[in-house]
């Protein structure tokens, strides 16, 4: 499979959002090599209807090249556009009301693209159908093989057909806490079978992975910390194909806690919906809990994969911060102030990130619940607290902020943050300027973190040296050969739409991304290649907090 990277990175571009802008709010793009001045044509009449010069050009370490920034301030009629200069075109983009609805609404239906255990019928999955897949039950790793345990449901983690604990937390805590910030940008139908029963299909979509995320739970409240075949299929496998031995892996805290959180969190969602799964998803939350308690000390240590296990390990350095989240959680869902000492004395350790919202830093997911359930009770005890760890997310917010206005493309990544999944660090950003936004008491710093969180969306799309859009499905240069084996071996042309790739790695750890990839600049290190799993693959994870910011977006002008 060739590289099909339209343009080099160090040619002469104008880069910018291909999908577009939203009426009433900013709108800027990067211009590569060249700068000065330029002009802004309307597709459908030809006319200029914007002229501009853009700021100055200026090294960018992260691309490698010079990079200026024009403001397109004045544009807001709806309709489609090109930025021309110098002899140079940009992609066509559209400035509408609601730009971002049917990529929200792609971002959101991958999700049921990843299911797993159920057939994807035509009407719903249409070309990327496919049978049901890994329904045989699955052996517990180091325990007698004749005991087996239902498998089936949840989501494909990523390009293979793992399923891990820890990834399924992140990803559905991104879907509620998106729901709850913005409930009516999911009022519409992403047409699964569960439309239409009176419930948002993002929570209909959260319930199919909760369904399957309890499964992994012992009787004593011990979580599983991954299911999974021993190796990975091939790379031209499909789901149904996938016919190996299904085994879970041994019990870890990093996934009790996480476990425990997303319950938590699980059944305050819910609770007015279902008040019987909610209960269901309290009963385990509090198990697992009571499970995280009891274990002594030598048990609160990273997972590492049993030898004959070769599949995605998981590992973690820290598991306090899931013992934080965790108690954030139950704090918010019951109320009871032992949850809220243990949380409090947890943040104060010093020994984890407080505002990291990845999989294994999980410390911004409890400052999350925390904040909120401190809002929300009004306890004059609570508000230094709630003060402290406010402070903390402006300050981080801040920090993006700074590295966004500093950076020739607007994206808030440091130079050590070009590594695997790198896409997912970018929209993490994202929902943690968005939340900043609604902190703040500062109006100039509200619309600066919602500035600096669409600048993050923009490079996603298309606004960064390469000039590709890391969305599939979507745009004028979209990833076409994911590291993802439905869209590989499924014999239709497209990928599966709505996939969000890993984007550039600086690492180079795969071989096509080594071999292809030398010398270039941290920005560029990305190549469409269906080998590269360490740039091009997916997981559900780096789609969900995408989720939230294209939820964001889209509800600015409803």
């Amino acid at each position: 499979m060739a590289d099909v990277r339209r343009e080099q990175w160090n040619e002469a571009a104008i880069r910018v959002n291909q999908i577009g802008f939203s009426t009433g709010f900013s709108k800027t793009f990067s211009s590569q090599v060249v700068s000065g001045s330029f002009e802004v044509v309307n597709i459908g009449t030809n006319e200029t209807v914007l002229k501009g010069t853009t700021s100055t050009a200026t090294a960018d370490e992260a691309a490698g090249i010079k990079v200026s920034l024009g403001r397109l301030d004045g544009l807001d009629a709806p309709g489609k556009y090109r930025i021309r200069m110098k002899g140079l075109e940009s992609p066509v983009f559209e400035i509408a009301q609601r730009p971002y609805q049917a990529i929200k609404l792609a971002l959101l239906k991958n999700f049921y693209y990843q299911r797993c255990g159920m057939e994807l019928e035509e009407r719903y999955a249409g070309p990327w159908k496919h049978a049901a897949c890994h329904l045989d039950h699955g052996t517990i790793h180091g325990d007698d093989p004749s005991i087996k345990r239902r498998t089936a449901g949840g989501w494909h983690d990523a390009g293979d057909y793992g399923k891990y604990m820890v990834a399924a937390a992140k990803a559905v805590a991104d879907l509620m806490l998106a729901y709850e910030a913005y409930p009516t940008a999911f009022e519409e139908s992403t047409d699964i079978p569960e439309s239409g029963n009176g419930v948002p299909d993002i929570l209909n979509e959260v319930r199919y992975e909760l369904e399957w995320m309890l499964l992994l739970q012992r009787e004593d409240g011990a979580v599983y910390h991954k299911l999974t075949t021993y190796e990975f299929p091939g790379l031209h496998v499909m789901p149904e194909d996938d016919l190996a031995p299904l085994v879970f892996s041994p019990a870890s805290f990093s996934a009790a806690g996480t476990f425990a959180a997303s319950m938590a969190m699980a059944a305050r969602v819910f609770a007015s919906f279902d008040e019987t799964f909610a209960s269901i998803c309290r009963e385990a939350a509090e198990r697992a809990w009571g499970w995280m308690e009891s274990t002594e000390s030598f048990e609160r240590v990273s997972f590492r994969n049993p030898r004959d296990v070769k599949t995605g390990e998981y590992g973690d350095q820290t598991v306090i911060d899931e013992h934080y989240w965790a108690a954030a959680e139950l704090y918010r869902l019951t109320g009871d102030h032992n949850y809220l000492v243990k949380a409090d004395r947890l943040a104060q350790s010093g020994d984890f990130p407080l505002c990291e919202l990845g999989w294994a830093d999980v410390g911004g997911y409890g400052t999350i619940a925390l904040i909120g359930a401190l809002r929300d009770a009004g306890e004059d005890s609570s508000v230094q607290l709630r003060e402290r760890l406010t402070d903390q997310w402006l300050t981080r917010a801040d920090e993006l902020l700074e590295l966004s206005l500093r950076n020739g493309f607007g994206v808030s990544l440091t130079l050590d943050q070009y590594k695997w999944g790198s896409s997912m660090i970018v929209m993490n950003h994202g929902m943690h300027l968005l939340i900043a936004a609604e902190l703040t008491q500062d109006s100039d710093r509200n619309h600066q973190y919602l500035e600096a969180a669409a600048q993050q969306w923009h490079y996603l799309l298309g606004c960064n040296v390469l000039g590709i859009c890391y969305v599939t499905g979507f745009g004028f240069a979209s990833v076409m050969h994911p590291h993802h084996r439905p869209s590989i071996a499924d014999g239709v042309p497209e990928p599966v739409p709505g996939i969000v790739a890993g984007g550039p790695n600086s690492g180079l750890n795969d071989t096509a991304a080594a071999s292809l990839l030398v010398g270039c600049p941290p920005m560029a290190c990305f190549i469409d290649h269906e080998d590269s799993y360490s740039t091009n693959e997916n997981t559900i994870y780096w789609n969900s907090p995408a989720v939230y910011v294209a939820a964001a977006l889209d509800s600015l002008n409803r």
